[in-house]
């Protein structure tokens, strides 16, 4: 994801602010997919991706008006992730096995199909100076970086399995130095490359298994990053204002955070898939529901007065005051219709998931106590629609907890054996 530099006003003027977000009638919530990503250029000029049933809309005049554009083949696609690197030249990631450029602004899109072995999923992306693209997936695993440095005319495929077992973000402050960001086997990693992705080491590791981090911002010395967690564990920002040398945590109000987005080191937004924007003024020790949005998954800051956010819909941040009927309150639930038929279980686990679009789907097991046991399930899933699964389930009695994470999130299931 772009980094943008910015000038920050004096801390009395920020004290004085007021931040308001806002949600744009159009493009509409389709009811079955979130937005994924939105990305600008400038001000005016910004793309945003739709995720399931996967649509993408340009502006040029800073959200007033989108003009849907047509991506081929789109047939019941999950779009991930956008990103430019300069007006015509532009990039889109899914999650079922395309990838595409645009080399005219986004009015034609070409599946990139000079990348072996082709990549599951995009999960992130960054352009890097004037013709430098890193990309990285995918958040159900494996783990892998695919790297142009001629604008995506050619494409080197880096496996990253040594390193992670999935990653979600990735994110450079030049054509050299950057971080890749997702999960290990002990839990949310973010590792660091010094020399354009030949070489990696790993900076913060939560110990913490089935964590994710899921999204990272880059300004100067300072990173913010979302950390995605599980019962009994909290979501959490982790920040640092070194480099990445040292890092620290802050608790937040959900568990499966996922945006962040800041304007100083005290002053910032977060929110995930059960949650709009939470706000904080004192670095992340304490956080404020302003009840505005819903379903983040990127939060993108263009300066200290001006940021688009993705989610239910499309957002924009300003400064000043805000109309009432700008504000959205937003309450939809996104998550996997899941049912354990029968619960108690016995010696089988049956599982019948009702799919909304294509999917993907990772369950995990864990005990009574909160421990993790191991992944029962994994699948990429290419419809909609009903699909059951039945599992051995050769485990002592008592109770136990499923994890269910999907495209469309993360969900808890209790059961009995």
């Amino acid at each position: 994801m772009k980094k943008i530099i910015f000038s920050f006003i004096f801390f009395t003027s920020l004290l004085q602010a007021q931040y308001n977000w806002s949600v744009f009638s159009y493009p509409p919530s389709n009811g079955t997919g979130r937005y994924d990503d939105v990305f600008f250029l400038n001000e005016n000029l910004g793309w945003a991706a739709r995720g399931g049933n996967g649509a993408v809309f340009k502006t040029t005049n800073g959200g007033t008006t989108w003009t849907q554009q047509i991506v081929s083949p789109a047939t019941n696609q999950y779009y991930r992730n956008i990103e430019f690197l300069n007006e015509n030249i532009g990039f889109l990631g899914t999650l079922n096995n395309n990838f595409y450029k645009t080399v005219d602004g986004g009015n034609s899109w070409q599946r990139v199909n000079n990348i072996s072995p082709y990549p599951q999923a995009i999960c992130g992306l960054d352009c890097v100076g004037t013709s430098t693209v890193y990309g990285c997936g995918a958040w159900f695993y494996p783990a892998y970086i695919i790297k142009s440095t001629d604008s995506g005319n050619t494409w080197q495929y880096i496996d990253m399995s040594a390193y992670a077992e999935a990653l979600v973000e990735v994110a450079f402050i030049n054509e050299n130095v950057g971080f890749a960001a997702g999960n290990d086997q002990n839990g949310a990693v973010i590792l660091k490359t010094m020399d354009g992705g030949n070489s990696w080491l790993k900076v913060y590791n939560s110990n913490i298994e089935n964590e994710y981090v899921w999204k990272m911002q880059l300004w100067d010395n300072n990173i913010f990053c979302s950390i995605e967690s599980e019962l009994p564990n909290t979501g959490k920002l982790l920040k640092s204002t070194n480099g990445g040398f040292t890092w620290e945590t802050k608790d937040f109000p959900d568990h499966y955070v996922q945006a962040v987005g800041f304007t100083s080191t005290t002053h910032g937004w977060m929110g995930g898939h059960n949650t709009g924007f939470y706000e904080t003024f004192d670095g992340g020790n304490s956080w404020t529901n302003t009840g505005i949005g819903g379903s983040l998954n990127r939060i993108l800051i263009l300066n200290n007065n001006l940021a688009y956010a993705a989610g239910t819909n499309l957002y924009k941040m300003t400064t000043g005051n805000l109309a009432t009927q700008e504000i959205s309150v937003e309450k939809q639930e996104r998550k996997l219709k899941v049912e354990v038929i029968p619960n108690p279980v016995k010696d089988k686990l049956n599982l019948n998931v009702n799919y909304t679009h294509s999917d993907h789907i990772i369950v995990g097991l864990y005990d009574a106590s909160g421990k993790f046991i191991k992944n029962i399930l994994k699948d990429d899933v290419s419809d909609k629609g009903l699909k059951k699964y039945s599992l051995e389930f050769n485990y002592p009695k008592g109770n136990y907890l499923l994890d269910i994470h999907s495209n469309l999130g993360r969900q808890s299931i209790k059961i009995i054996k």
